[in-house]
């Protein structure tokens, strides 16, 4: 079955190669932009720029909050446990009030026994 789907699919091979190919790219971009080496370096930049008159005070300060909120944000994919669906991160059950470990409930089959 293995074969069959295999050559089925041939045609697709390119696509799913450049859709590989592209969220390789994206996830390195991704992990550049958060990179604090970057960061410092675009910092460093925007002073320069300001010390040498090319840019205003205030657009100085509103490219470092940019590159600053840049910073504090995470990368969708920088090696941290995936985040829940509604965004809180997973609590371990110790931390939980009013809940139970399922474990240390006794089964319920039938007859009510275990």
């Amino acid at each position: 079955m293995d074969i069959l789907w295999t050559l089925l699919t041939l045609p697709y091979a390119p696509v799913r190669g450049l859709t590989a190919l592209v969220k390789v790219v994206a996830r390195e971009a991704e992990s550049q932009q958060h990179n604090p080496v970057n960061i410092r370096r675009e910092l460093e930049e925007l002073d320069e720029a300001a010390a040498a008159g090319d840019i205003t005070p205030e657009e100085r300060d509103r490219g470092q909050q940019q590159v600053l909120d840049r910073l504090t944000t995470p990368a969708a994919d920088a090696g941290r446990a995936p985040a829940r669906r509604n965004g809180a991160p997973r609590r371990p059950a110790s931390a939980r009030r009013g809940t139970t470990d399922r474990r240390d409930e006794p089964r319920r089959g039938r007859g009510g026994r275990r």
